[in-house]
């Protein structure tokens, strides 16, 4: 656990970190400072985040089990924008994977759907929104654009579509499963397995193949327009410059991140399965004839298993970021910023989140988001900037909290870990428990001398051992979050800068007049304001 004089220094560390105006690539993003805020929850297996660039301001998450819903920016719809789940084999790798709307969007209504069928394999159609509701899509408007057999492993399918900057549909595709590409699938031009495909949707029945794909009138199958790829997940292009950035997940040892410039005729070769990253794979050695194209980023499974690739951010709202690559790790919650550093890339760690992130999307903004991968909690979050003067102070000897400007975090709690005797819940007054040392448990009685704090509920700012996770045993102690209160009679309204206190109804705290006066234990600092009745109020906690 860090020192409450760790803490005390922590705003000061956080301090000064937007230089506004600043639009060339960052020189470095040491010191960057990043936290989620949580936007969505309950979601069941998102796996993409993206907008339909009609000047709504909606975010479109996929579910994996076969529908999309729309995030209108202050809540989900109750009613799925697409709902196809009898169509979709789910879930594992299987599902519904993405979604990617028309260039005209606006005018036309035409979006697609990649999604892995009752056989297994790989499909590929067009809807349409619906004539009288534009929240609500027309389910009996499909049509089958391409139907990829996907036999063996139901493993391995890629899943990302997006229209790349010549207006051309971009498809990722997986190997088709199975250990080490038994069928040699990544390397072989005849098949659609393994590849980025780039196809025309404005032309042809059902579509067309562009005129400039690398394989059109020679050996290899024209939708191709790069190859060499295991498990592509998730591609995007750099709004700014059209770079491709394609992320491919490895097979024992290394995770990559792979680049195509924006003026590239195409028919790249990742190296696939005769590399692994930027390493010999199969065979284990001379597997490079000087025809592969390297990745530009790599790491090992000493920091993760499975790449989630992201976007260079183009927003505007965390300035030190501009022109940084995110991306992310599955199995271990960590996300990394890369920028340019002359003809390579330097990778930096920003966060460390318990969360196992499942894709990165952006708005119509250029800001990102992350979700979180799980079958009923399922989250999705904004990735936002700190910015913050604060520097507090907690007085043992009364309790009193000390703080000096504000802090801002996008809605996010400041937390750290701590060792829990039971399962809690985002919210949860905790109390130490008696009865195991350094363990925290519910609190379960009236005006509790032993309260500790709450349960955060938007976990931004993670303090704690590098690689700490939260599970059955460990939960996220919010420092400064959100914390249930009520207002008694006898106590009063509560106000920024009133003490809290733990209450007669246990989970909750009320306000304390002074120190001395507290009947329970001090549960920190409002640091908003509540008039009556019960209600969740941001605070600055004690310990």
């Amino acid at each position: 656990m860090m020192s409450r004089a760790s803490y005390a220094l922590l705003g000061l560390l956080l301090g000064g970190l937007l230089l506004m105006g600043h639009r060339a690539s960052p020189q470095s993003l040491s010191g960057v400072s990043l936290v989620l805020q949580q936007i969505a929850t309950g979601l069941a297996y998102p796996v993409a985040i993206t907008h339909a660039n009609d000047g709504s301001g909606r975010l479109f998450i996929t579910l994996q089990n076969g529908k999309i819903v729309i995030y209108n920016g202050t809540q989900i719809l109750p009613t799925p924008f697409l709902d196809i789940s009898s169509l979709v084999a789910c879930c594992g790798e299987s599902g519904l994977l993405s979604v990617a709307f028309h260039p005209n969007y606006a005018t036309n209504g035409f979006f697609y759907v990649f999604y892995t069928n009752l056989n297994g394999d790989l499909v590929i159609a067009r809807y349409s929104r619906s004539s009288g509701n534009p929240n609500v899509a027309d389910p009996t408007s499909a049509l089958i654009l391409l139907t990829i057999p996907h036999p063996t492993y139901n493993n391995h399918n890629g899943g990302q579509l997006q229209f790349g900057p010549d207006g051309y549909l971009y498809i990722a595709t997986g190997d088709g499963g199975g250990s080490g590409d038994p069928f040699n699938n990544g390397q072989n031009k005849e098949t659609l397995l393994g590849k980025i495909l780039r196809i025309d949707v404005n032309s042809g029945s059902p579509y067309g193949i562009p005129p400039t794909n690398p394989f059109v009138n020679q050996p290899g199958a024209d939708e191709i327009w790069a190859y060499g790829l295991r498990n592509p997940w998730r591609f995007s292009f750099d709004r700014l410059t059209g770079d491709l950035f394609i992320a491919d997940v490895g097979q024992n040892n290394w995770e990559e991140v792979n680049f195509q410039a924006a003026n590239s005729a195409g028919g790249q070769n990742y190296g696939w399965r005769l590399m692994e990253g930027a390493h010999c794979y199969n065979p284990p050695t001379n597997c490079n004839d000087g025809t592969l194209t390297l990745p530009i980023l790599e790491y090992s499974h000493a920091f993760g298993c499975s790449i989630t690739g992201g976007y260079r951010y183009r927003g505007t709202k965390i300035p030190v970021l501009y022109g940084a690559y995110l991306y992310g790790d599955y199995c271990s919650g960590r996300i990394w910023g890369a920028i340019p550093t002359g003809s390579s890339w330097t990778a930096t760690q920003l966060i460390d989140t318990p969360y196992n992130i499942s894709t990165f999307g952006e708005d119509e903004n250029g800001e990102i988001y992350l979700a979180h991968h799980h079958a009923s909690a399922g989250a999705i979050y904004k990735i936002v900037g700190v910015t913050t003067a604060a520097l507090f102070r907690i007085e043992r000897a009364t309790g009193n909290v000390y703080t000096d400007g504000a802090f801002f975090a996008g809605g996010a709690d400041l937390a750290e870990y701590i060792s829990v005797s039971e399962p809690v819940e985002p919210g949860d007054l905790v109390e130490l428990d008696p009865t195991r040392p350094k363990s925290y448990r519910k609190s379960r009685t009236p005006y509790s001398a032993l309260i500790a704090g709450v349960i955060a509920t938007q976990p931004g700012v993670v303090l704690g051992a590098q690689g700490e996770r939260v599970n059955e045993r460990t939960a996220l102690l919010a420092l400064l979050g959100r914390v249930p209160v009520k207002v008694t009679t006898e106590n009063g309204p509560i106000r920024p800068g009133d003490l809290l206190t733990s209450s007669s109804q246990p989970g909750y705290a009320m306000r304390c007049r002074s120190p001395r006066e507290c009947e329970g234990a001090i549960v920190g600092k409002a640091l908003q304001s509540l008039d009556s009745g019960a209600g969740i109020i941001l605070a600055l906690l004690t310990r």
